[in-house]
């Protein structure tokens, strides 16, 4: 959620900065609904202090006496307004705060402008595409594929998006994720094993809701929601809390499978480990400083570099233009690794600093030395997610004789420097 005295005393910046992300907003209908709650509100108080005024007035005056009982019916009326008033203002206040839900967060100033993907910009690259396998394929059409990574009978079980993973598959993803993990311990994130479904109030935090009611899985009776990302319930581990300033950046990380319904996806790189319902990710997420929140960002994004720097694969870093940034981001980073087989990137990690826009759905502060308690900055990134790095590595370093050869950082993880598919 913006500030909302960001909107009351610049209107004309934050219609801007929507416009920066391609959104259509009615900013006015916002400010009208701000306007009339503020106006209620003041109203409402007024009524407040003249009942307190009132009984003030009764606790000098002896009872019974004409002017009491004046006084008496002159407290009834005040309260018949009060609660009229206090009716008024709560479906007031419901409608104003779910329309300052429905706000983007506001794209930071070096955020370049843009449409779509096509206007992302190339911010580095690291590894030479071309120091691939001469073998290189599309990893489904690897001989074997299928007894490693089972997407029939996935989808007999389930549905298409929901593959077994065998044999060396299955053992190549505990691999990754262990992996992930250690890296991102010996980085100083905190390992956390969070729950996997999460509430209404959690997603609302996040930015989830209301903007990608359409993506998530959820639970009829329970009304629960199965995790797109471990950021939603990490990020909610500090909600309604105030931190120490002292603690300042706390780091987490967090493996969970993640869930998405991908509406809308259809037809779209749908093919083998492309994009899939369920997936396995590791989330690397930041409370920080507000001061230091771009550092912070620069420090999260080389994090998730280093994972693949030391699978030894080729990859790239895009910096979002507005209107691919995403609903809750006010910057963010695009890693994407080149899958030789196809011939084409493929994003594995977004690294995101969402400033204020989250802490302050999710009443996340930290208190100054002063006292005074202060809205922290949120970031997040993957670290990775499996699915396309593992189709990467299969498409990148596919041998001659059929086989995969595993870069080094993986060997000890995986128990030998080879993958195969029988």
């Amino acid at each position: 959620m913006i500030d909302p005295k960001l909107l009351r005393d610049s209107p004309d910046l934050v219609r801007a900065a929507i416009a920066q992300k391609h959104l259509t907003v009615d900013l006015e209908a916002v400010a009208a609904l701000d306007t009339r709650w503020r106006a209620q509100l003041i109203e409402v108080e007024s009524l407040r202090g003249q009942q307190k005024a009132v009984n003030g007035d009764m606790a000098k005056m002896p009872k019974g006496t004409p002017e009491f009982m004046a006084k008496v019916g002159e407290l009834k009326a005040l309260k018949v307004g009060v609660k009229a008033k206090e009716g008024e203002l709560k479906t007031t206040e419901s409608a104003w705060q779910q329309a300052m839900l429905e706000l983007p967060n506001l794209p930071h100033e070096s955020v370049p402008d843009g449409r779509n993907g096509g206007d992302n910009v190339v911010f580095a690259t690291n590894g030479d595409v071309a120091a691939v396998s001469a073998y290189a394929k599309a990893h489904w059409e690897i001989p074997g594929f299928e007894n490693l990574f089972d997407f029939r009978r996935g989808s007999k079980v389930t549905g298409a998006g929901f593959p077994f993973y065998i044999g060396d598959g299955a053992r190549l993803v505990r691999a990754l994720l262990h992996f992930f993990l250690n890296e991102a311990g010996n980085a100083g994130y905190t390992e956390v094993n969070p729950p996997i479904f999460v509430n209404a109030a959690s997603a609302i935090a996040t930015g989830q809701l209301p903007d990608k009611e359409g993506q998530m899985y959820e639970t009829v009776i329970d009304q629960l929601y199965a995790v797109p990302t471990a950021e939603v319930p990490l990020t909610n581990f500090f909600r309604d809390e105030i931190l120490d300033e002292a603690v300042l950046p706390v780091k987490r990380c967090a493996y969970t499978p993640c869930f998405r319904r991908e509406a809308g996806s259809y037809g779209k790189d749908v093919r083998g480990l492309n994009r899939l319902h369920q997936f396995d990710k590791v989330e690397l997420l930041k409370w920080v400083h507000p001061t230091q929140s771009y550092v912070e960002l620069d420090a999260l994004k080389e994090d998730a570099e280093r994972l693949l720097q030391k699978l030894e694969l080729p990859y790239r870093v895009l910096l979002m233009c507005g209107g691919d940034l995403g609903f809750a981001q006010a910057k963010k980073y695009d890693l994407e690794v080149w899958a030789a087989g196809q011939e084409r990137w493929f994003e594995v990690s977004s690294c995101s600093n969402f400033e204020s826009f989250q802490a302050r759905r999710a009443r996340i502060r930290f208190r100054t030395a002063d006292g005074k308690p202060e809205l922290v900055h949120t970031l997040n990134g993957s670290g990775l997610a499996v699915p396309r790095v593992l189709a990467a590595l299969l498409e990148n370093n596919l041998q001659a004789d059929g086989t995969v050869k595993l870069p080094a950082a993986l060997v000890s993880y995986f128990g030998r420097d080879t993958v195969t598919f029988k």
